[in-house]
């Protein structure tokens, strides 16, 4: 049994059983990969998939039972790495934040220029997705830190920790006729055209949910990933937006105003997910502290660590 055996295990659930993909993934031949598994398999005395012919078609119960191990192997093969980095070179390395294009634009700017300031030595890769994405980044070990509003709390695999709290804003152009109006309510918005999120995105689900439980389906002329986007368009006049509260900044959006309008929909809160059993470099903890001062490294470290009997503390 050798790594590349498991690595190959891993990858061909990941790839759907599809050994030209593995191969692709890890830059080998589809020979070789049928070779690694037939060999593990005669090596362990079981079959690890299900085959039609030549095709892998799903795992045995054995195979489903081997995944789970091959997963906790790599990933602590990856920790190890990562410790012995950790006392070499302390302030030297690579961080992988993967957030939503909200998230990057508005809310990280300042501890992004933080912590480039304080780890100068450190490859900061900030990384945009969407939610799926950011899951399945953090589970797949290709980023260490996933900041994002959906998604990531309902993953058993992930530890995750509030950052803040925001709310929604309508806004209109200036002059329009809900511009101005007191109180501004979802009768009057759904009247109107409305530009907001993708379903998926940046608390989209919120928003409907409001206008559902008013009896209310409005219009939803266009959906964009970014409030940018959806900013320009109701600038053109042809919508109202609903956008998260941060994307929208004083004095800097021309002739588009924000209307207050906190008491029409519910709060969001954007999240910190971490990999639990995902060993963190000591400036990755710093990371997250300087998002929230709240999640000091003993609080993240209790909720990501495993304990001596394998399980992650709760």
């Amino acid at each position: 049994m050798n790594f590349q055996q498991l690595r190959i295990i891993r990858e061909t659930v990941r790839r759907n059983f599809n050994l030209t993909e593995v191969a692709n993934a890890l830059f080998t031949s589809q020979s070789g990969v049928s070779k690694h598994i037939k060999d593990l398999e005669d090596e362990l005395g079981v079959e690890l998939f299900v085959r039609k012919g030549k095709r892998l078609l799903g795992l045995t119960d054995p195979g489903r039972e081997l995944v789970v191990m091959v997963e906790r192997m790599l990933l602590d093969a990856g920790n190890i790495k990562r410790l012995a980095e950790q006392y070499s070179n302390r302030d030297e390395g690579r961080l992988t934040v993967v957030t939503t294009h909200t998230q990057a634009r508005y809310a990280l700017p300042k501890v992004v220029t933080e912590f480039k300031k304080a780890y100068p030595r450190v490859l900061l890769k900030l990384h945009q997705g969407s939610p799926e994405e950011i899951v399945s980044m953090l589970l797949d070990g290709q980023a260490d830190i996933g900041i994002a509003t959906e998604a990531i709390a309902d993953v058993a695999e992930l530890a995750s920790f509030p950052y803040y709290s925001w709310h929604h804003s309508v806004i209109v152009p200036a002059g329009h006729a809900l511009d101005g109006a007191t109180p501004l309510t979802l009768e009057a918005i759904a009247e109107y055209p409305l530009i907001t999120y993708h379903e998926g995105f940046t608390g989209r689900s919120i928003i409907d949910r409001a206008f559902a439980a008013a009896g209310l389906a409005p219009d939803v002329a266009m959906s964009a990933m970014d409030a940018d986007v959806i900013k320009t368009y109701v600038e053109l006049g042809l919508g109202v937006g609903i956008v998260a509260s941060m994307a929208f900044q004083p004095g800097r959006e021309g002739e588009l105003r924000q209307l207050d309008s906190s008491h029409l929909f519910s709060a969001n809160t954007t999240r910190i997910a971490v990999r639990r059993g995902h060993y963190l470099r000591g400036f990755a903890y710093r990371f997250i502290e300087m998002c929230s001062p709240t999640l000091g490294e003993a609080t993240v470290r209790h909720n990501v660590t495993p304990t001596a009997n394998g399980l992650v503390e709760e």
